[in-house]
């Protein structure tokens, strides 16, 4: 392979001081120009040579300096003296959500608040762009300086990734009030090194007429208070249903159809659903709703504040081939005309992947994942010959999924689930892979 070539280009200053937590290039720039960014190219035939050699040159010239100086310097690119672990859009380890939410509580005024706090939402707050360009050049793959932009009178090119941030949203059950937080993670070791967690609140805002999305545990809070209801228990034995255990009650967001529905106050309006006597774990008890109940739930203080049994409506009579599992079909067997499907790749797949990075062939992006919208892909780009690394998007993602159910009847046209932001995309997501 044909030896790198090594050219510079110059960059605008930088005010900005080194720090006990950063150091310099250990190539020395001349003296004349302190801000310098060393843009290395390698002539190879084989596109892998030249990122392995891009790499190995890119991780010789970002070298910390040992010792590091007591004097602060601006010369070079300033980086971590820990070594980048997590590239800046990274999805945030379980490490970083515990530092966050306990930097969090922490910052709680009275135990009452501390304790009456519910973390809704941890995510990653995204850095700007030229924090991404600048570690896709010199710190993560695909290392390629050319990432960077050099028009000459465009922004400050960042010279140290900066530390990672987390948004917080967090509910308070206590005083029912909403508020957004900002974390910085100054440091996050593991626990089991015996190590320390450091996080530091940069900015926290109460956030008026609001609600967040409710969680797992006020689903099972909400359904145990609605089957503990006597007047529900009635309602239930009128539809000769004498086991409450087999009945399955989801909260719903109440929406804003009147001024009753305000969002100063957390309220939910369950849906009720029966499962047979049978024990079957693939059962779809959503198969034989309960109709004609009203019910109206203050989620905050956990209490049915509403009730009505408006309509007796008959349950759909139990059927198993409803569940549509395996050898319970209309026949009573499974189709016999349909011949195997075998997907083989015998020698490997055709992309690779490096950490949430990945290559497909001229495509390569990054993966990243988010309670609300799930699967996110960022950094989308195409190597287009000549024409180097083209971006085609920066980020993409599902920022929505709406669905109306279309039934005027009541209940049925208050359904209109907002699957990212009251449920959660990614936390209802599974695994394709079998556990």
């Amino acid at each position: 392979m044909a030896p790198a070539k090594k050219t510079t280009t110059l960059l605008p200053s930088s005010s900005s001081s080194s720090s006990p937590s950063s150091c310099c290039v250990s190539a020395a720039p001349p003296a004349s120009a302190s801000n310098v960014l060393h843009d290395w190219t390698i002539t190879s035939a084989d596109r892998r040579d030249d990122q392995r050699a891009t790499k190995a040159a890119t991780a010789s010239s970002i070298r910390p300096v040992d010792p590091l100086p007591d004097t602060p310097s601006t010369k070079g690119i300033q980086i971590l003296t820990r070594p980048q672990t997590s590239h800046p859009l990274d999805p945030l380890s379980a490490a970083e959500i515990s530092v966050a939410i306990a930097t969090v509580r922490a910052a709680g005024a009275t135990p009452e608040v501390r304790d009456g706090m519910r973390f809704v939402e941890v995510v990653l707050l995204e850095p700007d762009k030229l924090v991404v360009a600048l570690a896709d050049a010199y710190f993560f793959p695909p290392f390629q300086p050319s990432l960077l932009p050099r028009t000459k009178n465009g922004p400050v090119i960042p010279t140290k990734l900066p530390l990672r941030r987390d948004r917080l949203v967090v509910y308070n059950k206590n005083s029912n009030e909403t508020s957004v937080w900002i974390v910085e993670l100054s440091e996050v070791h593991a626990v089991t090194r015996g190590g320390h967690h450091r996080g530091k609140v940069i900015s926290s805002q109460v956030v008026q007429d609001v609600q967040p999305p409710m969680d797992a545990m006020e689903y099972a809070e909400c359904e145990a208070v609605v089957k503990d209801f006597p007047p529900f228990q009635e309602a239930m034995k009128k539809r000769g249903i004498e086991d409450v255990d087999l009945v399955m009650v989801d909260p719903w967001c109440v929406g804003y159809h009147s001024d009753a529905d305000s969002p100063c106050r957390r309220l939910a309006k369950p849906l009720v659903f029966c499962r047979t006597e049978s024990d079957c774990p693939m059962e779809n008890g959503y198969a034989r709703p309960v109709e004609g109940i009203y019910v109206l739930v203050d989620m905050q203080k956990m209490k049915v504040i509403e009730f009505e049994d408006r309509k007796f409506v008959p349950l759909p009579p139990a059927d198993p081939l409803r569940n549509y599992t395996s050898g319970e079909t209309r026949g009573g067997v499974d189709r016999s005309d349909v011949k195997p499907l075998k997907i083989l790749q015998p020698e490997g797949p055709s992309f690779r992947i490096d950490g949430w990075f990945v290559e497909w062939q001229k495509w390569n992006f990054r993966i990243g994942f988010t309670p609300k919208e799930g699967l996110v892909i960022y950094s989308v780009a195409y190597v287009d010959g000549s024409r180097g690394r083209r971006p085609v998007a920066h980020r993409l993602s599902y920022v929505e999924m709406v669905v109306p159910y279309g039934d005027p009847n009541d209940p049925h046209y208050r359904k209109n689930a907002f699957d990212a932001g009251e449920d959660g995309l990614g936390k209802n997501a599974h695994s394709l892979k079998k556990v």
